[in-house]
């Protein structure tokens, strides 16, 4: 049976991966990261390291959950606690607040690459990626950072196609950026919005939804947790409306409200013009 263009890019994905002698992979247990380091596991043994940073943006339940798949991978996980949240560029939540999240990470990542030997930092980011508004991809080309998925070629569907044939299970799971993502650029990022955020949301996945964003809208002194779910989950939000209700009032906020145009992935980025990126190997 000849093979599928996704067969051929893992193929390639393959002979990259094996060129490497140790590195380190920016693991955060989404779709992406996870099929690489799967791949680089298979490729390169315990000469592939995953490295997930820690802090107040990330989940407590995606760290749970990228702890588990790391651990039946066999892999090594190291956590290393990221300090972004007290750099006052990325705090103000500037359209490019990615580019210093990324810095932060990324520079840990390198200084542990150099005191260990480990040849270079790998990535999951994708061909799609260089579609969208990504600064944090200038952090990666300013530290050297390999991006195998996309030097092969591989797109998100594919991934996903070969993530579901490798049996991982993470090849339907929904997009999940970092927290800060549900507050709107020029608010202000602080440990008490995202613990705001990640109880509310939290508390939503727990009961099934799974593509939802609670978005912090702060305005005339009033929070409002203004939720986001994918239209065909709508109707079983507006079910929750009485118990989701005081869960989010006691996450602190004075007002709920569904948004009824729903969930579309990279809205909060429609107000930032196109913006190239350039790569550098």
């Amino acid at each position: 049976m000849p093979e599928s263009d996704s067969q051929t890019k893992e193929i390639r994905l393959r002979k990259i991966l094996g060129s490497f002698n140790r590195v380190l992979v920016a693991y955060s247990g989404g779709v992406d990261s996870a099929y690489l380091l799967k791949m680089a596991r298979q490729q390169l043994g315990d000469r592939a390291v995953a490295v997930i940073g820690v802090s107040p943006s990330l989940m407590d339940e995606e760290l749970a959950d990228a702890r588990t798949l790391a651990a039946e991978l066999s892999a090594p996980l190291r956590e290393i606690e990221t300090h972004e949240i007290d750099d006052s560029n990325y705090a103000a939540n500037p359209h490019n607040r990615c580019y210093f999240c990324k810095s932060h990470l990324f520079e840990a990542l390198e200084d542990i690459a150099k005191r260990e030997d480990f040849e270079t930092v790998l990535d999951g980011t994708n061909l799609d990626d260089l579609n969208e508004w990504r600064p944090g991809a200038q952090a990666g080309a300013e530290h050297a950072v390999r991006s195998p998925l996309r030097e092969a070629g591989l797109t998100k569907n594919e991934i996903r196609e070969l993530s579901h044939a490798a049996g991982l299970p993470t090849w339907d799971k929904p997009a999940m950026p970092c927290l800060s993502s549900r507050i709107p650029y020029g608010t202000p990022v602080t440990r008490e919005a995202l613990k705001m955020v990640g109880k509310t949301e939290g508390w939503l996945r727990a009961q099934g939804i799974r593509e939802v964003r609670v978005r912090h809208i702060e305005a005339n002194g009033t929070l409002t947790a203004r939720i986001e779910a994918a239209p065909d989950e709508m109707p079983a939000v507006f079910a929750l409306r009485a118990a989701l209700t005081p869960i989010a009032k006691d996450a602190g906020y004075d007002a709920v409200v569904l948004d009824l145009e729903g969930y579309r992935r990279g809205r909060l980025n429609d107000q930032i013009a196109p913006q190239p990126v350039t790569l550098h190997f």
